[in-house]
């Protein structure tokens, strides 16, 4: 297993860096909030995944699949959460933890997918806000470790998480669809 690059007194640096980040944002902005998504809460989250999916390359929205899944995730808690940043009129953010367990680490691991700030939210420090909150609850519950997957151009969102701690590694996502003839979405 590869080792992490960054040392441990740089990535607990950059850790404290983003919870001062984040509380600062929260402190001037007592309105908002980070918390657990409800079933309640799918059409709003079903509006910010098919944002997401059209800035990406290899899916094409699709609201009912998109809503399938994340009543999925809703439904069976000890598969994942969804935590959302909401003020008193909207969910305007999003993340979505999946739970698995790595073999070489002996411990459960996170699979961090589905991470979105609205546009008219972004570049005003809640993307660190949602982040600090998964690293918080990540270590609270003893995750070993969260990966995550960006867009090959998604440069941005790449410096954006290169800048609290997230390496790129030596494996590359593959996938296989598991029914001949079943539509992936992907382009």
């Amino acid at each position: 297993m590869a080792a992490n690059n960054i040392p441990a007194s740089d990535l607990a640096e950059m850790s404290a860096d983003l919870s001062d980040r984040a509380e600062r944002t929260m402190d001037s902005n007592p309105s908002v909030r980070v918390e657990p998504a409800t079933i309640e809460d799918l059409p709003e989250l079903v509006e910010l995944l098919t944002d997401l999916m059209e800035l990406q390359g290899d899916f094409i929205p699709d609201r009912n699949a998109h809503e399938r899944g994340l009543a999925l995730i809703l439904e069976q808690p000890n598969r994942g959460r969804i935590f959302v940043l909401r003020n008193d009129e909207q969910i305007f953010g999003m993340v979505n933890l999946l739970f698995t367990i790595s073999t070489a680490l002996g411990g459960l691991v996170i699979l961090m997918e589905d991470f979105i700030i609205h546009p008219n939210h972004r570049g005003q420090g809640y993307g660190e806000v949602l982040l600090d909150y998964v690293f918080e609850f990540a270590d609270k519950k003893d995750f070993k470790r969260i990966t995550l997957l960006t867009d090959k151009i998604g440069s941005e969102a790449q410096n954006f998480f290169s800048k609290v701690g997230f390496e790129y590694s030596s494996m590359i996502p593959m996938r296989r669809l598991t029914k001949p003839g079943q539509e992936d979405q992907a382009i």
